[in-house]
């Protein structure tokens, strides 16, 4: 569906224009098809606004195990029924997650390191600072992994629910 107004004649590049006024442009020569879409989805909210919701219920729900997953479903959910859109929108939302997480254990190893060296200025509170700082950082590297992931699986599941259910 060519576009009258776009004046491209070559037969192997073509410029589309959909409903929402988005371009489509799709190149025949080496298979190649790209796109640029608009941050919303055709039935859904924008991922970055889902996956900001799916992080928010992923905190509150922290305490029951599998929130991120719960609020990567979420995000999924609103973004509609395309599930790349809503495995994106849940790896964002576990991203913002692992953010607020990385924040705390920042604090946390902030006040550890500085009760350390102000309780018992010696040469190896200084190595034992640095091996606690590879310990969390090891685990901040785990938590990532964990909140991204399992967030990407619901939003895997999100549109999923959102077809069954509508």
């Amino acid at each position: 569906m060519e576009h009258p107004s776009s004046g491209d004649t070559d037969p192997e590049s073509a410029t589309d224009r959909t409903s929402s006024g988005d371009s489509v442009s799709a190149s025949s020569g080496d298979g190649v098809v790209e796109s640029a879409k608009s941050g919303l989805d055709d039935d859904g909210e924008s991922v970055l606004f889902s996956a900001l919701v799916g992080a928010v219920v992923s905190i509150v729900l922290s305490p029951l195990p599998g929130s991120t997953v719960l609020g990567g479903a979420l995000a999924g959910y609103l973004t509609g029924t395309d599930r790349n859109v809503g495995v994106k929108a849940g790896a964002l939302s576990g991203v913002f997650v692992s953010l607020v997480v990385v924040l705390f254990a920042l604090v946390g190893f902030g006040f550890v390191s500085v009760f350390a060296l102000v309780g018992a200025p010696r040469l190896g509170v200084g190595l034992g600072i640095l091996g606690i700082g590879l310990v969390v950082l090891f685990g901040l590297v785990v938590a990532l992994a964990y909140t991204v992931g399992l967030g990407a699986l619901g939003g895997y599941l999100g549109p999923y629910l959102r077809e069954e259910f509508q």
